[in-house]
């Protein structure tokens, strides 16, 4: 079947490395230990009061033990967020690969390090730690062979698989710096990334599959590659039989990989050079390279991991992230392959091909902890329980939440029908900028309460506040503000690729001295944290943030459409959906056409997620007298709080909230009748 291409390119490429034997091992480092990572001293109380008072004395010993070394750090931290100065772990020289692979093929070379997950129901690949360590070597090489060079700029646009791991950590291995990309995104969204990046290779497949469907992977590469005078090649791999056009750039990478020794010196990094850069969406039009190093973000990934899901070597680990986001490189890659452990790639649908897909995998590889999304879950919530219980789900130990907050049924049907009342379940806080979970149920004290719904407690050294309207900080329980973070810790993010004053205007200039999440907090009087929701102008669709802007300047390029204003509103199954409020040029002609029109634009320019479920035709927008768009008034209007709009007195004209009333009252009622 050519939907097994892939499965079988990389067996028959694996086959191929049987037999070789340890010989892509890097010689034995000089300092730090190849076993699990230690527990840090003292209770969890202890412990916590430590890391937040004295976080030289915490994660120094931490970082000595966890991680494998070629040269001890002399610093533990240099850190200030009044100036943007992050470091951490000065001095040290190490190889992010080396953590994750040769440590334990040195000690336990058949372990299962990946469980790949196919789309094709029932059908899975595992790969030991030294098979993906040789692949990762012949990867290695042939990135090398091409001119990609120590500090160069890679872009992945890969779905979850062996190969897009490999990649990851082949540019870890020679120092080159990965950007993964959503394999979701469009050609233009693609072509903003790797021009951003300034990338050197693309490396994809010929297609993806997903959810039965074919995905053309390589056609969008194609038409992004035009635009971007900086990519010298295109590495093509196989997930199908079909062929695609290869042109002037394209090099078929199995091919390649054939031809290289499954042995590659890894590169000696600084603690604080690059280990990757990752995307995200801001305020702004422009979406955000942030940049996360070495050491910091490893020995975070690692000990989170490990601490929130309660990681016991022989786990099998399954996030069925995405690794074009955060949460796939920190809980699918870097943090469980440093710990050894066994992490599922899932690069399926939650219902294909029905509804207990997540459940029937969850039986079958015997997972012990599983990490998904509340849209996931509230989607699944909607079928029956028996999708749920026709599966032996008694290997479960964990559950967990990430992406967005989860609402009380999604949990309840999470605890209840899938973890049958026994499993630790936790909903976890953290961001692309943090690089790791930042707040959780767990870690806590033994037996400590978990409450629906909410985060709960700081992880070690991540200290909260919150801030309110003047920048004050909000002291005591039973309080809500904007959620900041008041020092550094090893896990964060470093700068914005290109533009540490961007970095320093999102993050620290809100609140002086502090890290501001653009997220708001509740904090109750036992003092646990209930994250409320985004503050700015970004979206949360199905886990993925989006800037209300993107969608704005996507839309702004129709001719027939001077002006567009996006803001988000709840969603029963995304958490998020876009409403957009257009206003059209006279001689637009047809509305419903223009409406179709941007809705392809959308899907084209960003990706079909982003695409606004709402689009709102209307004369005008709320505007304040300097011409900014009231997107607030927007937001209550959609959500039926059109009664309390709050302070209106900077509006330019207020008889335009009539108007827009209006507008969507008859737009609701026209809905309401064609269904």
């Amino acid at each position: 079947m050519a939907a097994s291409c892939l499965g079988r390119g990389v067996v028959r490429l694996l086959g191929g490395l049987r037999g070789v034997g340890a010989r892509g091992l890097a010689a034995p480092r000089l300092w730090g230990s190849a076993s699990a990572p230690a527990a840090p001293a003292g209770s969890y109380q202890e412990r916590i009061a430590l890391a937040a008072s004295e976080p030289a004395a915490f994660w120094g010993p931490l970082a000595r033990d966890v991680l494998v070394w070629d040269t001890p750090y002399h610093t533990v931290s240099d850190c200030d967020f009044r100036s943007g100065r992050i470091g951490w772990f000065l001095g040290g020289q190490l190889n992010v690969s080396v953590n994750c692979l040769d440590q334990h093929v040195r000690k336990s070379p058949e372990s299962v390090a990946l469980i790949w997950e196919q789309d094709e129901p029932g059908t899975e690949v595992r790969i030991t730690y030294r098979e993906l360590l040789e692949t990762t070597c012949r990867l290695a090489n042939t990135l090398k062979r091409h001119g990609v060079h120590r500090g160069d700029r890679v872009a992945i646009y890969m779905p979850v698989s062996p190969l897009a791991v490999a990649a990851m950590l082949a540019c870890a291995r020679i120092g080159a710096i990965h950007t993964v990309v959503f394999a979701g995104f469009s050609a233009g969204s693609l072509a903003a990334r790797i021009n951003d990046a300034k990338c050197k290779v693309v490396i994809t497949f010929n297609q993806g599959l997903r959810g039965g469907r074919v995905v053309e992977l390589k056609k969008i590469v194609d038409e992004a590659v035009k635009l971007c005078p900086t990519v010298q090649h295109v590495l093509v791999a196989h997930r199908t039989d079909n062929k695609v056009h290869m042109g002037d750039l394209d090099i078929p990478l199995e091919q390649e990989m054939a031809k290289e020794e499954p042995v590659c010196a890894p590169e000696s990094m600084g603690s604080e050079d690059t280990l990757f850069l990752l995307y995200t969406s801001g305020s702004t039009g422009t979406p955000k390279g942030l940049v996360h190093t070495q050491a910091g973000y490893l020995l975070y990934a690692a000990l989170t991991h490990r601490f929130v899901f309660d990681y016991r070597p022989g786990d099998v680990f399954g996030c069925v992230a995405d690794i074009g986001w955060i949460t796939g490189h920190s809980y699918v890659v870097y943090g469980p392959l440093c710990n050894g452990a066994t992490s599922v790639l899932f690069e399926s649908t939650p219902v294909y091909p029905d509804a207990g897909r997540y459940w029937e995998m969850v039986q079958r590889l015997k997972i012990n902890q599983f990490y998904g999304s509340p849209t996931a879950f509230r989607l699944l919530l909607k079928f029956e329980d028996s999708w749920v219980k026709k599966y032996d789900r008694s290997s479960l130990r964990t559950l967990g939440s990430v992406g967005e907050p989860i609402n009380h049924e999604a949990w309840q049907w999470l605890h209840r029908v899938v973890g049958d009342s026994r499993c630790t379940l936790v909903d976890t806080w953290w961001q692309t900028e943090t690089g790791g979970i930042c707040i959780s149920p767990r870690p806590s004290e033994e037996g400590a309460e978990i409450l629906p719904c909410m985060a709960m407690r700081p992880l070690f050294g991540i200290v909260p506040v919150l801030m309110d309207e003047k920048g004050n900080v909000l002291k005591g329980g039973d309080v809500s503000g904007a959620l900041c973070l008041s020092q550094a810790w090893p896990g964060m993010a470093r700068t914005i690729f290109g533009d540490h004053q961007r970095f320093m205007d999102a993050y620290f200039e809100a609140y002086p001295g502090y890290y501001f999440t653009g997220d708001g907090a509740y904090r109750t009087e036992d003092g646990y944290y209930q994250i409320t929701g985004r503050m700015d102008d970004v979206i949360n669709i199905s886990g993925h943030r989006l800037g209300t802007a993107e969608i704005e300047d996507a839309m702004a390029d129709h001719p027939a459409v001077p002006e567009t204003a996006v803001i988000g509103y709840p969603h029963d199954i995304k958490g998020e959906a876009a409403f957009a409020f257009i206003v059209l040029k006279d001689d637009a002609g047809d509305a419903d056409v223009v409406v179709k029109e941007l809705r392809s634009v959308v899907a084209s320019k960003i990706a079909k997620y982003a695409v606004p479920d709402q689009v709102l035709v209307v004369k005008r927008l709320p505007k304040t007298r300097s011409g900014k768009v009231m997107r607030r008034l927007l937001r209550k209007i959609v959500t039926g709080r059109a009664q309390d709009l709050g302070d209106i007195t900077t509006m330019e004209d207020p008889t335009v909230i009539t108007e827009i009333l209006s507008a969507y009252q008859e737009y609701k009622d026209k809905s309401g009748a064609a269904q």
